[in-house]
């Protein structure tokens, strides 16, 4: 079941006879994921995938009845009437799940709630919206401080390069292929995994996004089953240069460089490690230079795949790249002042990200104590307007609140 906009584009398959019907107002629930929250009020007729129970739900308010069952305590309550050999292979066990009891306050109540949930989601999203926005020009700063530094705009004799992804780069550096400065390219295992991520002394897979946007994260990993033999060979180590083989269009070929991982990761069939020459490039100048306009023009240009949710690049794209490359000294010098303008950036984002993980754990525990009848709303609801403005119009407004949040990044 889909709304009309929803960018989930997985292929439909040509026999439904399996699948079930979900009317509207239907609890659905992904009986594998229960545990997690996956569960909802359907909002139109449809059709859902053998995953999923459906049951008839009768609530006077329907959308009372998603926050109350979304709510952390009744998550946590499916969760015990989940049962199986590990997470990530949880069912849930219908019998215990007719078990959990449900109080619900009178009609007038749950309207009230809602009322009052409407308009305090609205401000919760407005300010997130405008701290994401903080982000997001923070990030295109640190890209633009990359690309100026990687083409080398301070040196004043440029060289012409005929070639329509980059025009000019400094006549004292080298105009070459990453080919001509690797030694070697592997490419990762694809082991089926659990889909949580692995414990601290337990080895774990990769995902593909562990290079998105430049930045190697460990955390995005998925825990290597017991019993699967790991392979130590592709073990992430310090300083590793790795490439994402398989993503979105504006993602693939997202290059990172792999600093204080971690023990026992392993990188998936979807990346590529690089062995490169030390003598003739720094792996963290070629991850800013593969990072920057002129080679994303050229990597997205030989992605190929069915839909733009999932593009793959060979080997060839990689190792074909033009980049201009100075030396070495010059490479590592260019990182040095790289991180130093990036470390302020880095400080203000970081801050921002928790203010933003703040708000949702306030989301999440004002709609607890709400639903659940720990805080009365009623008087307050009555106060409120029927509808609060909507989020596409605040969306317009978040500059103010962004000029807030700057200024707070300042202090």
């Amino acid at each position: 079941m889909r709304s009309a906009d929803d960018a989930n584009h997985n292929v439909i398959p040509e026999d439904l006879s399996n699948y079930k019907i979900a009317r509207t107002g239907d609890l659905v629930v992904n009986k594998m994921k229960a545990w997690q929250g996956s569960l909802g009020l359907a909002p139109v007729d449809g059709i859902v995938s053998p995953a999923y129970f459906v049951f008839e739900a009768d609530f006077a308010v329907p959308l009372y009845g998603e926050y109350l069952l979304r709510s952390k305590p009744y998550v946590a309550k499916f969760g015990a009437a989940s049962d199986g050999v590990r997470i990530g292979q949880w069912d849930l066990n219908i019998p215990c799940m007719r078990n959990i009891e449900v109080h619900l306050p009178p009609a007038e109540e749950q309207a009230a709630i809602v009322k009052y949930l409407a308009h305090a989601n609205a401000r919760i999203d407005k300010a997130i919206a405008a701290k994401r926005r903080l982000i997001a020009l923070l990030e295109e700063q640190e890209q633009a401080n990359a690309e100026s530094l990687v083409r080398g705009d301070t040196e004043q004799d440029q060289t012409s390069t005929g070639l329509p992804w980059l025009s000019t780069v400094p006549a004292s550096w080298e105009l070459l292929r990453v080919k001509k400065v690797l030694v070697g390219l592997e490419q990762g295992w694809s082991p089926q995994c659990d889909a949580q991520p692995a414990g601290p002394d337990e080895w774990g897979v990769l995902k593909a996004g562990c290079s998105n946007h430049g930045r190697f994260r460990s955390e995005e990993n998925k825990k290597l089953p017991e019993g699967q033999e790991a392979r130590p060979e592709l073990e992430v180590k310090h300083g590793d240069l790795l490439v994402s083989r398989a993503n979105t269009r504006e993602l693939v070929g997202s290059a990172a460089v792999a600093l204080n991982p971690r023990e026992k990761l392993i990188f998936s069939d979807k990346t590529f490690r690089l062995k490169v020459r030390t003598d003739r490039a720094d792996n963290e100048f070629l991850a800013l230079a593969m990072g920057s306009r002129s080679s994303r023009d050229q990597i997205e240009a030989g992605a190929v795949g069915a839909s733009q949710s999932m593009q793959n690049i060979g080997q060839g794209v990689i190792a074909n790249l033009w980049i201009g490359l100075p030396p070495v000294d010059v490479q590592k010098a260019i990182v040095d002042e790289f991180h130093k303008r990036s470390a302020e950036l880095e400080t203000v984002v970081g801050k921002t990200r928790r203010e933003i993980d703040l708000l949702s754990e306030f989301r999440t525990r004002l709609v607890a104590d709400v639903v659940t009848g720990q805080v009365d709303v009623r008087a307050i609801a009555a106060t409120l307007p029927h509808a609060p403005e909507s989020f596409d119009n605040t969306v317009s407004a978040t500059d103010d609140d962004l000029e807030e949040a700057l200024s707070e990044g300042e202090e």
